[in-house]
């Protein structure tokens, strides 16, 4: 009698539940939330990575509307399209909705980054990353820039008739965030960072499921020797700016820790760490990715490659001696392909 009552039991539980969501539905979108915690993730990361997200938008919005629910990466999520969506998202002020990162990015980048903060404290931290971007400061990063262009050109470009653009583009900028974020020139201590923060952009977009061998689970274990390899380098520049003083131009590090209100610091330690990664991590593929857009461009398009490098050799000829020159349109054969094959 007891085994009875048990597997009735067992029947009846998923019975109640899926009343309790078809009496849900209806003050809710259509759509599916699919497999809890999966959801529709694993489809959304197959067409990102086929390059065909925006259909995968489309057929939603066929199936269900310009509204619908679904579930992304751990959370429940709504899809809304059109441009009443767009003006109730950008005009509503904050009071009926507010910006929340997906699990994984908030896990990977730490809680104190500028996305994950509210009030007082988003303006605060919002202030110390501005004042790294002022136009005074910029002028400054110039010669940086070039300096690593020059470098980059040299070492993969130069004598080369066909290069694979993309995978070269990760590394230059990688290698200028490195110098402008962290101070870091190149050598052992720049390199040792490259192969965790590869394996750590895997996993910011991944369905957050911390079991071992899962992208997200590599990508937390690099954020924190990140993380700790950052809190190394707070510590030296905390050193030097007590012994020598630092420029606050110097770099995104340098410039958050000269942050100063009555003797103390601005910023924690784990928000200066928190908010680098994450300006790191926003500027790594849409820098690269342009780039190499931009390239294509160029390559493609005698007209504009010759307007523009006529453009540059103006803008040269009225430079002083020694002054830094961002270089010229590089003018050999360049094969564009990216990172999986593709060309």
């Amino acid at each position: 009698m007891t085994s009875i009552l048990l597997v009735a039991l067992l029947l009846l539980i998923p019975i109640l539940f899926l009343l309790k969501r078809t009496k849900q539905s209806k003050r809710v979108p259509p759509g599916s939330l699919g497999i809890p915690i999966i959801g529709q993730s694993l489809g959304y990361l197959r067409a990102r990575r086929a390059n065909i997200a925006e259909k995968w938008v489309e057929d939603r919005i066929n199936k269900y509307g310009p509204i619908s629910k679904l579930s992304l990466f751990g959370k429940p999520t709504v899809l809304i399209h059109g441009q009443a969506a767009n003006k109730f998202i950008f005009a509503n002020g904050g009071g009926n909705i507010v910006n929340m990162q997906i699990q994984s990015i908030k896990m990977i980048l730490g809680d104190r980054n500028l996305q994950e903060l509210r009030g007082k404290d988003h303006s605060r931290v919002r202030g110390a990353l501005v004042s790294f971007l002022k136009p005074e400061s910029l002028k400054q990063y110039v010669g940086k820039i070039d300096e690593e262009v020059r470098r980059h050109i040299q070492m993969h470009w130069e004598g080369k008739q066909q290069v694979k653009v993309l995978p070269l583009m990760k590394t230059l900028t990688f290698n200028i965030i490195s110098s402008l974020l962290f101070g870091l020139e190149s050598g052992n201590q720049r390199d040792q960072f490259m192969n965790p923060f590869q394996e750590l952009m895997k996993g910011v977009v991944s369905v957050p499921i911390n079991i071992p061998f899962t992208r997200y689970n590599r990508s937390l274990k690099a954020s924190a020797k990140i993380q700790n390899m950052l809190k190394e380098i707070v510590h030296q520049k905390k050193v030097e700016q007590e012994k020598n003083g630092v420029n606050p131009r110097q770099d995104l590090i340098s410039c958050m820790l000269s942050m100063v209100e009555d003797d103390k610091q601005v910023l924690t330690e784990n928000e200066i760490i928190h908010n680098a990664m994450l300006v790191m991590v926003a500027g790594y593929d849409t820098s690269s990715v342009l780039i190499t857009f931009i390239i294509r461009l160029l390559a493609n398009e005698p007209a504009i490659c010759a307007a523009v490098l006529q453009e540059q050799e103006e803008i040269a000829k009225g430079k002083l001696l020694g002054e830094p020159n961002m270089g010229r349109p590089f003018k050999d054969e360049v094969l564009l392909e990216s990172s999986n094959g593709n060309s």
